[in-house]
């Protein structure tokens, strides 16, 4: 095993890479191994390091979006990598997204913009052999802009089926001419089998291409651990880079479901001086980033609910964004969680609706052209006198505004993102307390329209705009409010959200430098 003696102190690598762009590429056992957060470690260590550096994922599988600076759709975990380097996402580093709809059927989205719905068997046959100029063009701008790029892989190289379409692990790696450090992950158990495996069934070309192996969320003495990595070195010829012990407390954000399940947002009860917020798990759950920040607040329990033996006293109940409103609305009714929640409300609790969520909440669903379902049109949960139409052009936009809950009539600046397929109408008067526009047009005030719908008491509400739980001062004012209805003392101070996420990026690569041999990545960079 090597010789992992390069903790923080080992940030002044004066090493030029040639041009264009040196590259290297994290690829994994299987898929949540830990490929992207390892990925964003190295997009910061080369960015402390002083390097320009960008993430790469030639096609990602997620439903939590991240929306461009220039409106355009990526996969989350890019572009929190795009923020591990200090710089901008752009449709490059992601060109090709797929957002799950219903099984076997996916939304393509290609540079930020759906293209088409396709089958698994359709997208294979019909768009792959086509997608591949797309990755190597947007690769090829990546390099000639940075010093490095970090590639990450998708699933597994190892996936003898998918092999022959491959644009995501061994093929992509040949393209563009990276080595290959293979991530496995030791905390779900059988890391040797998998590393082992997964090396033999890659082909002798793909053997040679691997550098490295990385043993990701370790727990324990990691000294009990040598044999058997002195004994992995010996069967497969590769040397074990290092091991990444499990870090716990990263406020970064998780890429898909997965995720969250393996999470198990099934926390500890909330005391009786604490707030008990229930996100609502539906099966096609997406942007659950939005809720990231409530997590990390003092006194705040956020659990997520699957079934109304879940459900419990919550204070506040969040119906979350959807791939697929008219089936999760379905599912809200068939589980009976629609009805605790709508006896929750009726007794004067509060719930808000992001998203798909704030769709739920109006009178009507209607979906003449089929984008969503079968149904043409579907009841809603009655909370709000509005209709949605759905609609297949999608709305992909940064916005800033105001709002005004929580603030006695006073206006708070937030910041966020719509994406969405339907348009929202109200069939008669309601407060709106989100005024925003979309952010590339700072400087056209009159672009301003209200967003959102609030109930007469204030308690439940619903916005487009995700991330609203990101704006600070707006959270802080909002869980207070909370607070004082429950009784409970209030907080003095906000949680800096962003300040703990950008602590949090410094924190991981620190981690992965101590643990991992950082002088051999840079040999492998300057070959």
């Amino acid at each position: 095993m090597s010789d992992n003696n390069n903790g923080a102190s080992d940030r002044s690598q004066s090493e030029s890479f040639p041009r264009p762009a040196a590259t290297v590429m994290l690829q994994g056992t299987a898929s949540d191994v830990g490929k992207s957060l390892l990925t964003a470690a190295f997009c910061r260590i080369f960015k402390q390091d002083g390097k320009r550096v960008a993430p790469f994922k030639s096609q990602n599988m997620s439903l939590n979006s991240y929306v461009t600076p220039d409106g355009k759709e990526i996969g989350r975990a890019q572009g929190m990598q795009a923020d591990a380097c200090g710089i901008a996402a752009t449709t490059d580093m992601n060109p090709i997204l797929l957002k799950p709809k219903k099984d076997m059927v996916s939304q393509v989205v290609v540079h930020g913009k759906p293209l088409a719905d396709f089958d698994a068997r359709e997208y294979r046959e019909r768009y792959l052999p086509v997608a591949g100029a797309i990755v190597r063009e947007a690769f090829a701008r990546l390099r000639d802009a940075n010093d490095v790029v970090v590639l990450e892989g998708a699933g597994s190289p190892a996936e003898v089926n998918l092999k022959d379409k491959d644009i995501v692990n061994m093929r992509l790696a040949g393209w563009v001419d990276a080595p290959v450090l293979l991530v496995a992950d030791i905390d779900r158990g059988g890391v040797f089998a998998s590393v082992v495996g997964t090396m033999e069934i890659l082909e002798p070309e793909e053997r040679e291409r691997v550098k490295g192996i990385i043993i990701n969320k370790f727990r324990g003495d990691v000294s009990l651990l040598t044999s058997g990595l002195d004994w992995l070195e010996q069967r497969i010829g590769k040397p074990v880079l290092g091991v990444v012990p499990y870090l716990e407390g990263l406020r970064l954000e998780d890429e898909d479901g997965a995720s969250l399940d393996a999470k198990g947002y099934r926390t500890r009860e909330a005391a009786e001086d604490e707030l008990d917020i229930a996100v609502i798990r539906l099966p096609r759950i997406s942007n659950f980033t939005d809720f990231d920040p409530l997590q990390q607040e003092p006194g705040v329990v956020l659990r997520y609910v699957r079934d109304v033996r879940e459900w419990g006293e919550p204070d506040v109940v969040l119906i979350p964004g959807s791939k697929n409103t008219v089936e999760d609305l379905l599912f809200l009714r068939e589980s009976g969680l629609e009805s605790l929640l709508l006896k929750h409300i009726q007794k004067g609790g509060r719930a808000a609706g992001i998203c798909a969520g704030y769709q739920m909440m109006g009178d009507r669903l209607l979906d003449p052209d089929g984008v969503e379902s079968d149904l043409p049109e579907l009841a809603g949960l009655g909370l709000f006198p509005m209709e949605t139409v759905f609609a297949k052009d999608k709305t992909t936009e940064r916005v800033t505004g105001s709002v005004t809950i929580g603030f006695d009539g006073a206006e708070a600046a937030v910041e966020g993102y719509e994406i969405h397929m339907g348009r929202t109408t109200f069939t008669q008067p309601v407060t709106q307390p989100f005024r925003i526009r979309p952010s590339r047009l700072e400087d056209e005030p009159e672009m301003y329209h209200s967003d959102g719908a609030i109930s007469e008491d204030g308690r439940v509400w619903g916005t487009y705009m995700h991330h609203i739980f990101h704006n600070d001062r707006f959270r802080h004012n909002w869980l207070n409010g909370v607070r004082r209805s429950k009784g409970l003392p209030l907080s003095e101070s906000e949680t800096p959200f962003g300040l703990l996420r950008e602590q949090s990026f410094d924190r991981l690569a620190d981690h992965v430098r101590k643990h991992v041999d950082m002088a051999a990545i840079y040999k492998m960079l300057q070959r």
